[in-house]
């Protein structure tokens, strides 16, 4: 008997006949005597809808409102899943975000976990039921709702998986492992049986869309293995954890590719350290993530800053960018044009040289030149033309040696 954390994502519980399918996958291990924990996302497509919605009222809706919102999603999902798993005999109970301890700051739409007590989970799994918790959701210290940002389920997952120590950590979605490369652009990419969590979390941060980068870093600082698999078949995944096994000679690991950047500038910026740190507290405090960072120096004491962000946090980080230059009394900030991020990771990297070399050639072998360069010791990020990326991503692949072997 083992006590395992399940989480399936929108398109798992896309419609009924899905969740009918996820219900009768619990049942399986609620059957052999597993205490079974289960979050669920929204259904594909609902929190796009909720979104369209508060748009078409206001052009930047308030945050506190978007989160009370949004978090209906996800409360449909448990109490259907619960409807389901109670029709086949299984006993089932849910829970919000909320409900299940889950204790955020106070940075709607995108809150970070500051404590998870778990709630009541524990005594109802003793019960004998399974518990249908909302991903993506909690509330702050005074009772107001929370959401923790896009791909946040897999982050409650994780952060419950911990609390609960559990046994086990399945993160179900539509795809059945973390392969080299999106397999819809390389048709060659290889699934990764294991991979370590420094690796995961590049390819998290840098456009895979498996997982939420958070939830990888929550993975890490609390040493919690999970594994991603397809809630649609019934083959292994890839197992994430501290120590995967890496071949001595695999310089990368794989290739990511994010179509979802834009490309903001900061403009007459006072050249000093105080000034960029106001820039990017700003940002901080209300969780925007930025990337590929480059100063170019401007004129008369003043700066230029350029980085990528998100589409989707475009207008937010205009305003709160704004916010702060007022303050400081200069400078201007716009988005200027969307770009694709290409990025390759490996701890290979480390160890080899000419990593770069072989980047930058292959590249240059379908005429793509990258417009800004980012590098780690296990990563290097270029963003390149959208219209290109599809090509550029798979010269990469090949050129590292990713491509799948055939007969």
């Amino acid at each position: 008997m083992a006590l395992i954390v399940q989480k399936y994502g929108g398109t798992s519980v896309g419609n009924v006949d899905r969740i009918k399918n996820v219900a009768a996958r619990v049942k399986e291990y609620w059957q052999q005597g597993d205490k079974v924990v289960v979050v669920v996302s929204a259904r594909s497509g609902v929190t796009n809808e909720l979104i369209a919605r508060a748009n078409a009222l206001q052009a930047l809706p308030d945050a506190r409102e978007m989160d009370q919102l949004l978090a209906v999603g996800e409360q449909e999902t448990i109490a259907l899943t619960a409807m389901a798993l109670q029709s086949i005999g299984v006993p089932a109970v849910s829970r919000t975000g909320a409900q299940s301890g889950i204790v955020t700051d106070t940075c709607h739409t995108r809150a970070r976990i500051a404590d998870i007590s778990g709630g009541d989970i524990l005594e109802r799994l003793d019960e004998g039921k399974v518990v249908i918790v909302a991903g993506f959701q909690g509330r702050t210290e005074k009772g107001d709702t929370t959401t923790l940002g896009r791909g946040g389920s897999d982050l409650s997952a994780i952060a419950l998986a911990a609390a609960l120590k559990a046994d086990l950590c399945q993160i179900y979605t539509d795809v059945d492992g973390v392969y080299t490369a999106d397999p819809r652009v390389v048709l060659a990419a290889q699934k990764i049986p294991e991979i370590n969590f420094e690796e995961m979390l590049e390819l998290a941060s840098t456009g895979s869309k498996i997982m939420q980068t958070r939830s990888v870093e929550f993975a890490q600082k609390y040493n919690v293995t999970f594994e991603v698999r397809s809630s649609f078949s019934a083959q292994p995944g890839t197992i994430v954890k501290a120590n995967a096994k890496i071949s001595e000679g695999a310089l990368i690991a794989g290739v990511a590719l994010d179509r979802s950047q834009t490309r903001v500038t900061v403009g007459d910026l006072p050249d000093n350290p105080a000034a960029i740190s106001a820039v990017f507290d700003a940002l901080g405090d209300c969780g925007l993530n930025v990337d590929m960072i480059i100063k170019n120096l401007g004129t008369d004491g003043h700066a230029n800053l350029t980085f990528s962000v998100g589409n989707d946090a475009v207008a937010q980080t205009e305003k709160v960018i704004g916010d702060a230059l007022k303050r400081l009394g200069s400078g201007t900030v716009r988005s200027t044009h969307q770009v694709a991020k290409i990025s390759i990771v490996g701890v290979g990297m480390v160890s080899n040289t000419g990593v770069a070399g072989t980047l930058f050639a292959a590249l240059a072998k379908v005429g793509v030149n990258p417009d800004l360069i980012t590098t780690s010791e296990i990563k290097i990020s270029v963003a390149v033309e959208p219209d290109k990326a599809d090509a550029a991503v798979r010269a990469i692949h090949t050129a590292f040696g990713l491509d799948k072997k055939t007969a």
